[in-house]
């Protein structure tokens, strides 16, 4: 008869239960992985699948109990690290929806919106071109996997512990959606130009012949330059977005190293 000891239990459990926390805390938040459209049970089965190959590698884990109030916290701190791994890859991603959403407003497209299920809210229909290409890059440069190798390596980085981590890292979190938003709009800059400019002409061909309907044929104008600058200017977006995504896993690396007390 096979029996087992608590203790026994208790290790197997953690080395799986404490794994599993951080990882799915990094997939529930991630572009493509956290999205909406990807079954639960998809989620969790990836994460038990990354969890059973990393569990045999990891250092050794602080003996506490999992069900005592220290095994709780850290369950909560592996939670935690997971989110602000994923999270920062997810700001980018953000950023590139919001030069989207600026590019589109100035088009006059900020009635082509529809319901998206990943912000719950209403979206523009350029904003989710933008994010759809992204993601097309994302995939390109293999960066779905290059974010899971800096999961795994945050073990080693980052052991599991009992230990608080530090603030610093959550601070540069912040501190990198700031900068990445700027970039964002960096990347709107080219058509908000030539759109500042249109307009300005139009302003400038209604006050010299008022008899001219602006409204009539403003919009078409505006948008009719718009898609045709998106249309010359769209093959250099490709390489931004994806020195955007080199830039947010250099600093998902950063917040890892920062998280250690």
């Amino acid at each position: 008869m096979i029996s087992f000891t608590d203790a026994q239990l208790n290790a197997w459990l953690i080395s799986l239960i404490w794994p599993l926390t951080r990882i799915l805390g990094l997939i529930m938040v991630t572009p493509v992985f956290g999205h909406r459209a990807v079954p639960a049970r998809v989620k969790i089965g990836l994460g038990v699948f990354i969890a059973l190959i990393v569990s045999p590698a990891l250092p050794p884990m602080p003996d506490v109990g999992l069900g005592s109030w220290y095994g709780l916290l850290i369950l909560v701190q592996q939670f935690l690290i997971g989110v602000a791994i994923g999270f920062v890859m997810r700001v980018v991603f953000a950023a590139v929806e919001a030069a989207g959403e600026i590019v589109g407003l100035q088009m006059g497209l900020g009635f082509a919106s529809f319901f998206d299920p990943q912000s719950a809210g209403q979206t523009l229909v350029l904003a989710r071109f933008f994010n759809l290409l992204a993601v097309l890059v994302f995939l390109a440069v293999n960066g779905h996997l290059l974010l899971l190798g800096i999961l795994t390596e945050s073990f080693q980085t980052l052991p599991i512990s009992a230990q608080p981590v530090s603030a610093a890292g959550f601070r540069n979190v912040a501190a990198f959606g700031s900068t990445v938003f700027a970039v964002g709009l960096q990347l709107a800059l080219p058509l908000i130009a030539i759109l500042l400019m249109t307009n300005l002409a139009l302003g400038i061909l209604t006050r010299s012949a008022p008899q001219l309907n602006i409204f009539a044929i403003g919009f078409p104008i505006t948008l009719g330059v718009g898609l045709i600058v998106l249309d010359l200017t769209l093959p250099y977006f490709a390489p931004q977005f994806e020195r955007m995504i080199q830039h947010g896993l250099e600093a998902s690396t950063t917040v890892v190293r920062t998280l250690r007390p």
